[in-house]
């Protein structure tokens, strides 16, 4: 979504990266957004802080158990 809302081509990009990920070694490499000239994120000074990652489990936790809510609900409907 990142390099689609940047205007780059979203497919081609991230497989890209992905490609020089692998062979750099380098699980620092992201979308160049900003167009500095490197993909870099260590060198632009990106860093997702643990903070951003626990709030993403946590909501990831929270829309699959509404889903399976969901779905327990729906089953129980059909029986009827």
């Amino acid at each position: 979504a990142l390099a689609e809302n940047s205007g780059l081509p979203p497919i081609e990009s991230v497989a890209t990266i992905k490609a020089q990920q692998l062979k750099d070694k380098n699980p620092f490499l992201g979308v160049d957004c900003k167009e500095i000239g490197t993909n870099d994120m260590k060198s632009q000074g990106v860093f997702e802080t643990l903070i951003g990652k626990q709030q993403q489990i946590l909501l990831a936790t929270q829309v699959v158990k509404l889903i399976l809510k969901i779905d327990d609900v729906i089953l129980a409907g059909e029986g009827q």
